[in-house]
């Protein structure tokens, strides 16, 4: 089996290091020459996950096509905006059995869309071979082979099981769900959340403050995921509650890390350039404000963190005016797909 990882980021490093460890033929694609020819050569991603060793299994390579050629997975882990043209490039390289899988969390900007949908624009004939990976897994901590559990959701049973296969190891444990759009938006809700838990770790609030923003957070992660045709019970597995409270706590979040950033007066421009990698939850934010618009989906937090990130209002007062709101209930009852779900 040839598997192809796309994307030499610090989670696109360890998933193509923790597949080498299974399979013997693994392709990471990096964009820059002088980056491929340091990982075969150290067997080290320097700049991204320095401390973990590449198998010899893994060949880097920055050519798109050599990467993908008779590959049986391609596995994209690139950032959410380039998925497109990452698809684009690769698409007439692929076979009609090749299993896509997205490891990427986000939506693309201009048409709201989630990573799964987008793929299948592209390829539409790999519709039904497109899953999606998801959970509360810091490429940290699966690159040193920490326990850890992730979810796999797909349109087809079959390829969800192939692809659960395909992943599972003694610390990396992998279950299936059939709610492609639950496991989407979980992953890449979560990452707004944590940029408000940064904002309240910078200004120096403490763990009632970040377990409330966290509890509403998830919340209105479910409230948008009904009003998209997502199963609400989703959002309290692997890739909501459980990716919302490592990507909100750890020292490994990057989406943490730049609220705090955001808290201490730091530009979006300033903390793209500090982090050195994408952080999706300021282009999320973006999206999911549209998106709430456009179902009629109340999201206060997510409505502070666009005017934070956008229009630039003082974190300190967007943190007064969530807890000045009109007066609510906790529990709401919606109803969505003839169960229903409290808020």
């Amino acid at each position: 089996m040839k598997i192809a990882v796309i994307g030499a980021g610090s989670w696109g490093t360890a998933m193509a290091v923790m597949l080498g460890h299974k399979h013997d033929a693994v392709s990471l694609w990096a964009r820059n020459e002088e980056v491929v020819h340091q990982l075969n050569r150290d067997r080290e991603n320097e700049r991204y996950l320095p401390g973990v060793s590449i198998p010899t299994s893994v060949l880097c390579t920055n050519s798109l096509q050599a990467a993908v050629a008779h590959a049986e997975f391609v596995v994209l882990a690139t950032p959410s905006q380039a998925i497109r043209t990452t698809v684009e490039a690769i698409a007439s390289h692929l076979s009609d059995k090749t299993i896509i899988v997205t490891a990427t969390k986000g939506f693309e900007l201009q048409s709201l869309k989630r990573m799964s949908e987008v793929i299948a624009e592209v390829v539409p004939q790999l519709s039904e071979r497109i899953a999606v990976l998801s959970g509360p897994n810091h490429a940290e901590e699966v690159g040193m082979k920490q326990p850890t559990a992730t979810v796999v959701a797909a349109r087809s049973a079959v390829v969800a099981e192939v692809v659960q296969e395909v992943f599972m190891q003694p610390y990396f444990r992998v279950y299936t769900n059939p709610d492609i759009i639950g496991v989407e938006l979980g992953g890449a809700l979560k990452n707004i959340i944590a940029l408000g838990a940064g904002i309240i770790d910078g200004l120096g609030f403490g763990d009632n403050t970040k377990a409330a923003l966290m509890t509403r957070g998830l919340a209105e992660m479910a409230r948008l995921g009904i009003a998209m045709g997502a199963d609400p019970l989703t959002f309290a597995g692997l890739s909501g509650i459980g990716d919302l409270m490592v990507t909100c706590s750890s020292r490994h979040s990057r989406n943490r890390r730049a609220g705090i950033l955001i808290a201490q007066g730091k530009s979006i421009q300033e903390i793209e350039i500090e982090s050195k990698m994408v952080v999706e939850g300021i282009r999320t934010t973006a999206a999911a404000y549209q998106l709430a618009k456009a179902h009629q989906v109340e999201m206060p937090i997510t409505e502070k963190a666009f005017q934070i990130l956008y229009e630039g209002k003082p974190p300190k007062e967007a943190v007064l005016d969530l807890m000045t709101r009109g007066r609510t209930q906790e529990v709401e009852e919606v109803v969505a797909d003839k169960s229903i779900w409290k808020l």
